[in-house]
């Protein structure tokens, strides 16, 4: 990608909420092909790296405490 593609993907005019669905959708991997398709002509790709990293930092997250949650509950005992 030229460094005049980057600044065109940059400057895309999708929004952050859209960004935060779509990558969500991407992390249950249920995405129709044109959806898909869709979405990278129209999400700016540094949105796309912050909500990848706010919902890894999220599902990370959760799993810490659902596996607190059943230790302490003794269940897993």
């Amino acid at each position: 990608m030229t460094s005049d593609g980057l600044k065109d993907a940059v400057q895309r005019k999708g929004s952050f909420g859209q960004t935060l669905r779509a990558v969500g959708w991407s992390f249950f991997g249920v995405r129709k092909s044109a959806e898909h398709e869709k979405d990278m002509a129209q999400l700016n790709p540094v949105h796309v790296i912050i909500a990848g990293v706010i919902a890894a930092v999220v599902f990370i997250v959760a799993l810490v405490l659902i596996v607190r949650w059943v230790l302490s509950s003794g269940v897993a005992a």
